[in-house]
């Protein structure tokens, strides 16, 4: 019965190794230019949004001070 139990995992496991690979073909990967142009984009966006988010910081930690 162990030996049946195994076959048929062994059946599965084919199966989702191969629904795997046929997916993995239907990837549209980006190239080089985009990917680079979309890095940029998120590593300016991320610098913009810590300036702002510092001055802000700065701004309430200045504001609190002065109500204290």
């Amino acid at each position: 019965m162990a030996e049946a139990t195994t076959t048929k995992e062994k059946g599965r496991f084919k199966q989702w190794w191969k629904g795997l690979k046929s997916e993995f073909k239907k990837i549209v990967w980006p190239d080089k230019e985009s990917v680079a142009k979309q890095t940029a984009a998120v590593i300016v966006i991320t610098i913009i949004l810590g300036v702002i988010i510092s001055l802000l910081d700065t701004g309430l930690k200045y504001l609190v001070d002065l109500i204290l």
